[in-house]
């Protein structure tokens, strides 16, 4: 069997009973998206590397918690986004600078991360005012309060469901659909005061 072939379920299995070549398969699988669901939420690339990364060791050492009745990738995601959302919470009291202002994101990072909304009959003026956008919608995504920010980013960023978003993020459905709800309003709100 191609190895693209098996199932996550099945190449957990194989790493709970001390397969490495599974757990490197599902490495594989997973390193991307758990990398770029982490970088779009801090927006800062070493410190994405760093947390992917324990992710994994997280995974690799807790593969035997892992309960089938979930999706791997909800659980794998809910260990990225926690350990993300506690990086920001612990940034968010250390980084206010001596006048009391927040670093700034870097272009290069908001380049590096920016959602582009483009389509290939668009000409160059269309392209820049899409990239544009993308980067308005980028920077007020990283405005909202870190629960706000992993729930719209899995959901429209990452195409998750509101069941696997609320499994994910162990919370209520009603409270991620809540969560969607007002982190909408906020970046419709951020998004009309960077216009102005």
């Amino acid at each position: 069997m191609n190895a693209t072939q098996v199932s996550d379920h099945e190449l957990v299995t194989r790493a709970q009973q001390g397969s490495e070549k599974a757990y490197r398969e599902l490495l594989g699988r997973y390193e991307r998206p758990v990398f770029s669901i982490i970088y779009r939420m801090i927006r800062d690339r070493e410190q994405a590397e760093d947390l992917a990364q324990e992710t994994f060791v997280r995974v690799f050492n807790h593969i035997d918690r892992y309960d089938p009745k979930y999706k791997f990738s909800s659980w794998i995601f809910k260990i990225a986004t926690n350990l993300t959302i506690d990086h920001i919470r612990r940034k968010e009291l250390n980084t206010v600078s001596i006048d009391g202002s927040r670093n700034a994101t870097t272009a290069e990072q908001i380049e590096a991360t920016a959602i582009t909304i483009i389509s290939p009959d668009e000409n160059p003026e269309e392209l820049l005012e899409a990239k544009e956008l993308g980067e308005e919608i980028e920077e007020a995504i990283g405005r909202l309060r870190p629960e706000y920010r992993a729930a719209i980013l899995l959901r429209h960023v990452e195409g998750r469901e509101y069941q696997e978003i609320a499994e994910i993020m162990a919370l209520p459905l009603g409270t991620v659909k809540t969560y969607i709800h007002r982190g909408r309003n906020e970046l419709r709100e951020t998004l009309q005061h960077l216009k102005v």
